[in-house]
């Protein structure tokens, strides 16, 4: 299969339409359809229902756009892998959760950097199954996470304990608090939650990423749990405040990575991870 089929029907996908992959592309209307038409050809299956309000995804269309997304994403990968920038003698991918990129991934890349400057990085922000299935396919050599599934083939090493901790905008926030934002920290998270809260009403406001939770927070106030290396600074200049009736809740952050990669690059990764990792467990945790 021709991959720039398949990235023409993504375009089309994030477009709605023929003309709008066409100007993303910078080809001609016509060849997007003919390499749409090719690929249904060639899958034995209609992909886009044509229509007055653009092309929308067929059944068929939809089951093809993961693996769309998957072939495009690792002849890219294949493309940096194999491809290095002169100068560099391997390339390695790391893929975690958003907010361990807050802090902590950045010091890695800059240990990285110094300690092994010959190696060409790939960073990747994902979820849990995302990452876990990365390490599974072989598209992603390190996996930095909370909650990581057992899988035959790969090693899963502890590296740190994140602090959440319950902060509100508001110095006399009252608890339960309406304005409180419930981030999907993970099974553990929503365990130990539950827990000390079991008489909590179903939350207004959900995030899936601390990201989101603490741009609520930014721009309208509120409360939510976030670790703590993230929100150190706001509390101690007054900008977040801990909420008394919000007990400390701990959430380990472990790396993910296949027993079978022996190469130096990948090693030189888990050892920068381990050093940092023992850094951050020697941190303050109040």
């Amino acid at each position: 299969m021709d991959t720039e089929q398949a990235r023409t029907f993504l375009h089309v996908v994030a477009a709605g339409n023929f003309l709008g992959a066409a100007q993303k592309l910078h080809i001609t209307q016509s060849t997007v359809s003919a390499r749409i038409l090719a690929l249904e050809n060639q899958l034995g299956a209609r992909l886009f229902s044509r229509g007055k309000h653009g092309a929308e995804l067929t059944a068929a269309g939809q089951r093809f756009l993961r693996h769309a997304q998957a072939l495009v994403r690792t002849v890219e990968i294949a493309r940096q892998d194999v491809g290095l920038p002169e100068g560099y003698s391997a390339g390695l991918t790391l893929s975690g959760r958003i907010a361990l990129w807050e802090g902590f991934l950045p010091r890695w890349v800059a240990w990285m950097r110094k300690a092994a400057p010959a190696i060409s990085l790939r960073l990747e922000i994902g979820f849990e199954a995302d990452i876990m299935q990365g390490l599974i396919h072989n598209t992603i050599d390190v996996g930095v996470l909370y909650t990581p599934e057992a899988r035959p083939g790969l090693a899963v090493e502890r590296l740190f304990d994140e602090t959440l901790v319950l902060v509100s905008t508001d110095p006399r926030c009252p608890w339960p608090d309406p304005d409180y934002v419930h981030v999907d920290w993970g099974p553990e998270f929503f365990h130990q939650f539950s827990v000390h809260f079991p008489d909590h009403p179903p939350p207004p406001l959900y995030a899936n990423i601390g990201w989101l939770g603490m741009q609520r927070l930014d721009a309208g106030g509120g409360s939510g749990y976030f670790p703590l290396r993230m929100v150190r600074e706001a509390l101690r200049n007054k900008r977040l405040h801990r909420v008394p009736h919000g007990p400390p809740f701990t959430l380990p952050a472990y790396m993910v990575f296949p027993l079978a990669r022996a190469e130096g690059c990948v090693e030189q990764a888990l050892e920068g991870l381990r050093l940092l990792g023992r850094e951050e467990g020697r941190r303050p945790r109040k």
